[in-house]
């Protein structure tokens, strides 16, 4: 059965060679066994049930991403990524002290990067990035040298704490869900201020458009829009937009094409949206 609801039509035509930067697979239990830390209920959704959305959207190329519920086992995923071929890339969970063949291996299947990956609802407790820090400096000189990128999902508080840590590293990263900073509180909350001028300040960090559903408490996720237009403001050629397919939790609750559509709001002018939909995720992914 397929994990998502009927969907309505896009707004708007997706350029040629349009990226889903952020998805997930899930295959069955009996084969791809979880891990022991599960936030929420896994589902089936598999492969062919993606690429049906990804037809439906007008999607060509894909960024597989590891979800936390299979821990550092990532052979769902990685399965998936060797019947998609050059058109997908994707990004694990592995351990920091990984041997260089695991990483040569993953980097011949299309890897490109490692999640840094904390319970976006995970509660305020100050000081909690410094037991990240070993292992972000450790995968950070490992990124660095093979030109991986690290991938942030970290609540917005601890997104604040990590800013003084990603001004540090070497290689470049992401940061998921616009950095999970509540859009109730607006686009002038310090947090997001600050990470706006870190953007601004830098050339390595990438934001993604993603999880919007996580942020938002209004109708339509009409709160959202001030902070999206900020940071199409201050780096627009280093916006990329992802699925978060299949939802998780939230999968009853909203829709993917939904959720594609919001670019149409978010970026009025369709050659903005061809930089977030196809020609950034290009120069990242090095499609």
């Amino acid at each position: 059965m397929s994990t998502h609801k009927k969907e309505e039509a896009p707004a708007f035509s997706a350029p040629p060679l349009s990226c889903d930067s952020h998805f997930h697979v899930f295959g069955p239990p009996e084969r791809y066994a979880y891990g022991k830390d599960i936030r929420y209920t896994p589902p089936h959704a598999p492969l062919e049930d993606y690429l049906k959305l990804a037809r439906h959207l007008g999607i060509e190329r894909t960024v597989f991403v590891q979800p936390s519920a299979y821990g550092r086992n990532n052979d769902c995923m990685l399965d998936a990524m060797r019947g998609m071929g050059a058109k997908c890339r994707g990004i694990v969970d592995i351990d920091q002290d990984a041997p260089d063949s695991e990483f040569e291996r993953l980097n011949t299947i299309g890897v490109r990067g490692i999640r840094i990956n904390e319970n976006p609802i995970k509660p305020f407790e100050p000081g909690y990035s410094k037991t990240m820090l070993s292992r972000i400096e450790r995968l950070d000189a490992r990124c660095a040298e093979i030109g991986w990128m690290l991938d942030f999902l970290t609540p917005g508080w601890l997104t604040r704490e990590l800013l003084p840590v990603m001004k540090q590293l070497k290689s470049r990263h992401t940061v998921a869900h616009m950095g999970m900073f509540l859009a109730k509180d607006g686009p002038q909350q310090p947090g997001f201020q600050q990470f706006l001028d870190y953007l601004r300040g830098g050339d390595r960090c990438w934001v993604k458009f993603t999880g919007t559903y996580r942020m938002s408490v209004a109708p339509g996720f009409t709160d959202v829009a001030p902070m999206a237009r900020a940071l199409i403001e201050a780096v627009p050629d280093r916006i990329i937009w992802g699925s978060d397919y299949p939802h998780l939790s939230f999968a009853d609750k909203v829709g993917s094409v939904e959720l594609f559509n919001l670019l149409a709001t978010w970026a009025p002018e369709a050659a903005m949206r061809k930089k977030i939909l196809a020609d950034n995720p290009q120069r990242l992914f090095g499609f």
